[in-house]
């Protein structure tokens, strides 16, 4: 293979992280203000935390399936 047998596993950890931490950080540090025309204040609440929940379930699996082959 290309880039190694577990570059999908990778991908999801990468993928996965990135979306629980990128959304963790929007509900912490919401924008100081708007920029443009329709841009929203805060980060909706529902949304990042299922977001964040999905995330770490993937990066959460990604893990533990590198760590058991």
């Amino acid at each position: 293979m290309l880039f190694g047998e577990d570059l999908i596993v990778w991908l999801v950890l990468a993928l996965g992280a990135a979306m629980a931490v990128g959304n963790l950080l929007a509900l912490l540090r919401p924008v100081s203000s708007p920029h443009r025309e329709g841009d929203l204040e805060r980060a909706p609440l529902l949304r990042s935390i299922v977001f964040i929940v999905v995330g770490l379930v993937a990066a959460l699996w990604a893990l533990a399936s590198l760590i058991q082959g």
